[in-house]
């Protein structure tokens, strides 16, 4: 049996395996909304677990010896993260919407009993150690906002890279370090260094004091933990190797799972390292958790369904042995560093998306997405299969609810090295990278486009190459996660896709376009500037092709994308080279092809961008 065929084959049942999962929720109850379980949080006396669920939003109680729910908290908004006071008696809440508040929760008394003002998509709270403060990354504004406590009144809001998703402090309260989600700049091959980046802020100074740009690739930043003694920290990240045609999959050929070590001592990368194995990809490792000691930590990897442990003072040591070595240059590339010091436990068959996780003891617990229940592991007992403890009944997922599943899920790429969600993450978007797809042939990199909206406005690819969304997500499954599915999982994907709803634009002030983007809608329906001509319509595309002089040799016709969440989605046009919007109107159209914009005064190309950003 050849190779291919053989691959195929292994691939098929695996997803009829996964399709029997979804079957057998579907014989249970009626559709209802699903809890999602994905952050957690353990009670300062270690009896209790609270799980934020982020679409049920709401927030579970889990005692954690009868492994029963004591209370639930419904609270005004998708639960996006939670931090616990010293006391246990109070929960702080993010609740993500383009207005977030935090939710203060009274643990005794079930109820929300005040909520404070937060930024766009606000997640992973996090408390100072004299619990005085509350930092919050507030995503989609780039920034940290810091609340007092005693006031519940933000004091101020501090500005970073790209999308904080996550934050942690050290014991000492002296520095905040951010995980940044995304890479900020261009991304066309002139650019050496295209990666992700933590943010170090002094939060009494109210200051970055360091930008820690992670190695060329990483992005998707997830989890940040400190170790317990603050002396290192860990965040886990996918490491892309973008620059390679998409010829393959094996050893990490595209993408790969990694975890980088940060020296808080020197604020420095002490190094980064790879969760996957030879043959099997760890796919998108997310939270991130310490034993106790400090002497392990443990990582999710949601796309894989498993938990990595990993020995810390070992690696710690295995690193010093090769530092400023030629071995130790190779320590990113190296899908055997870990041996021996890292044990990876599959989930069980009833537990899908982890996505947070926690230590307590000797027992991990994981935040199942999509299974709404949470896995415990005994790191006592090496080979015992995780137990699966449900935070919530059964239920029929719906047909786009089982594509988000198979949109995140590695077990139908070939070993699991990736998953749709690889490199379109967050509900389909953008890993902010250029890829060598092989729909048009070597050599010709084309930086990820977001697929919101891509059912609606064919054709697809920047070269329009496929005809419809429909044929790009089969050719997809083929061709980048290299195996064959049964129809019904391309069917899902397609509603997933489908159900996909644009997110408001953190450049709106309440809601409504501000007055220089009321400014810069004018330029934008100016004939002579010629925008609307072409973004035309309530999807902002005529569905066209056009050579707008973004070749860099001769000319090539591109598809006209639509510009509703295009704030999201830098770097722009087809190869990244222009890193903001202001980037495309000016830099990058110097021959006027792509836009009329040359004779624009500075304020009309601000004011046009700033309209452009709010769509």
């Amino acid at each position: 049996m050849n190779i291919t065929k053989r691959k195929a084959i292994i691939l098929i049942a695996a997803a009829a395996f996964t399709a029997g999962v979804i079957a057998t929720a579907q014989k249970s109850g009626s559709q209802q909304t699903p809890l999602s379980p994905t952050v957690l949080a353990v009670s300062p006396n270690a009896k209790s677990l609270f799980i934020a669920c982020a679409t049920g939003k709401q927030v579970i109680e889990l005692d954690l010896l009868s492994r029963k729910v004591v209370r639930k908290v419904a609270v005004p908004g998708e639960a996006s993260g939670l931090a616990v006071s010293a006391d246990g008696q109070r929960l702080y809440v993010t609740c993500a919407a383009p207005s977030s508040v935090v939710a203060i929760v009274d643990v005794a008394g079930t109820k929300v009993i005040n909520t404070i003002p937060a930024g766009h998509t606000a997640t992973s709270p996090v408390l100072s150690p004299n619990g005085q403060f509350l930092y919050v990354c507030n995503r989609f504004n780039n920034d940290v906002g810091v609340i007092d406590l005693r006031t519940r009144k933000q004091l101020r809001r501090i500005q970073v890279e790209r999308e904080p998703i996550a934050a942690d402090v050290t014991p000492d309260g002296k520095l905040l370090l951010v995980a940044n989600h995304l890479q900020n700049g261009r991304s066309d091959p002139e650019t050496e260094n295209v990666a992700a980046a933590v943010s170090i802020i002094d939060p009494h100074a109210s200051k970055v004091v360091k930008t820690l740009r992670l190695p060329n690739g990483s992005g998707e930043l997830q989890g940040i933990r400190i170790s317990p003694d603050g002396k290192y920290a860990v965040v886990a990240h996918v490491l892309a190797r973008h620059q390679a045609p998409t010829t393959q999959l094996d050893r990490g050929w595209m993408n790969t799972n990694a975890v980088s070590i940060i020296d808080i001592s020197n604020l420095s990368l002490a190094g980064t390292v790879l969760l996957d194995g030879p043959f099997n990809g760890a796919a998108s490792p997310w939270g991130v958790a310490w034993s106790r000691d400090g002497k392990q930590f443990a990582v999710t990897h949601a796309g894989s369904h498993e938990v990595s442990i990993t020995q810390f003072p070992a690696l710690l040591e295995k690193l010093a042995s090769v530092s400023g070595t030629a071995a130790g240059q190779n320590v990113q590339d190296d899908l055997t560093f870990l041996t021996g010091l890292r044990q990876t436990v599959r989930l069980s068959n009833k537990d899908r998306g982890p996505r947070d996780v926690a230590i307590v003891g000797n027992k991990i617990y994981t935040a199942n997405y999509f299974s709404d229940s949470l896995s415990v592991v005994d790191m006592k007992v090496p080979g015992r299969l995780p137990d699966s403890v449900p935070v919530g009944p059964l239920q029929k997922p719906s047909l786009a609810r089982q594509g988000e599943f198979y949109f995140n899920d590695a077990g139908i790429c070939f070993q699991r090295w990736q998953s749709c969600a690889s490199c379109h993450p967050d509900d389909g978007r953008t890993d902010a990278l250029n890829w060598d797809l092989l729909n048009d042939g070597i050599g010709n990199p084309k930086n990820s486009r977001s697929l919101l909206l891509a059912h609606q406005t064919p054709p697809t690819m920047s070269l329009g190459i496929r005809d419809t969304a429909e044929i790009a997500v089969r050719s997809g499954i083929r061709y980048i996660l290299f195996t064959e599915q049964p129809p019904e999982v391309a069917l899902a994907l397609d509603a997933y896709l489908k159900s996909l709803k644009p997110v408001p634009s953190p450049h709106l002030v309440n809601g409504k376009l501000s007055e220089a983007a009321l400014r810069g809608r004018k330029v934008f329906d100016d004939p002579e500037v010629g925008c609307s001509s072409c973004h035309a319509g309530h999807l902002f595309t005529d569905l066209k092709m056009y050579d707008v002089g973004t070749a860099k040799k001769g000319s090539e016709e591109m598809d006209t994308p639509t510009l509703i969440e295009v704030w999201r989605t830098a770097p722009y046009l087809h190869d990244g080279s222009a890193a903001t919007m202001q980037d495309v109107l000016k830099c990058q159209n110097k021959k006027d092809k792509h836009g009329k914009t040359s004779h624009l005064t500075p304020k009309q190309i601000e004011d046009l961008a700033e309209y452009v950003l709010s769509l």
